[in-house]
């Protein structure tokens, strides 16, 4: 299984951008391109909440901890997680300083509500591999935390999910060694996107270079 440096890390948060639209996740990992709406701005302060590294819980037999950092050498990803939950169990790991063992499950907050798509589950999925790699462990589910609703849902690591995070750093790392930022495809979605004024969506509905001049061509002769 082939292994990354840590200097081709990729962003483990990249592959929730990049589920919603892959052109979406170059402009701003490729081409460094980003603007605020009032979603990321929301998103960012629940985010800061979660991610207080200074603030340390335990719970009977619960420890909760926040804004841990994670990475993965066989995914290419560093990142961090908002919040993991070590639960006494059987099937878990000796924790320094703790009696008994205890399992890792993360959880991650959003903003909004579910999503019609899996990006939240990917991205979930994909903290889960890099603290399973780390901590040599098997973590079999983790939960989404949703702000508008006000509740968990409970998200199961299959292997079919494992392998669609497997696939899309692959495409991801491919695009970013090759530095190529793919056409968009138009969407209603891209009605809320945060870089709908940097993308223009509209614009790459147009012809390429090629076909507009053999269209000339063609009316030419």
């Amino acid at each position: 299984m082939k292994e990354y440096s840590e200097n081709n890390y990729l962003m483990l948060s990249g592959i929730q951008h990049f589920a919603f639209c892959r052109r979406q996740w170059a402009l701003i990992h490729i081409e460094q391109q980003w603007q605020e709406n009032l979603r990321t701005i929301e998103g960012r302060i629940l985010h800061e909440k979660a991610h207080d590294k200074h603030s340390f819980e335990k719970r009977k037999d619960i420890i909760i901890s926040r804004g841990i950092a994670v990475f993965s050498r066989y995914l290419g990803v560093n990142g961090s997680c908002d919040v993991v939950e070590f639960r006494k169990s059987e099937n878990g790991i000796k924790l320094f300083g703790r009696d008994g063992l205890y399992l890792p499950t993360p959880i991650e907050y959003k903003k909004g509500k579910p999503k019609e798509t899996d990006a939240d589950d990917l991205q979930l999925c994909a903290q889960a591999i890099c603290l399973e790699e780390m901590l040599l462990c098997q973590i079999p589910e983790g939960y989404l935390y949703y702000g508008e609703t006000n509740h968990r849902h409970k998200v199961v690591f299959t292997n079919e999910l494992r392998e669609r995070v497997r696939s899309m750093f692959d495409e991801m790392h491919d695009l970013y060694d090759r530095r190529y930022t793919p056409r968009v495809k138009v969407t209603k979605a891209c009605n809320a996107c945060s870089l709908r004024n940097l993308c223009i969506p509209k614009l790459c509905k147009n012809l390429s270079v090629s076909k507009y001049i053999s269209s000339r061509l063609e009316e030419e002769e």
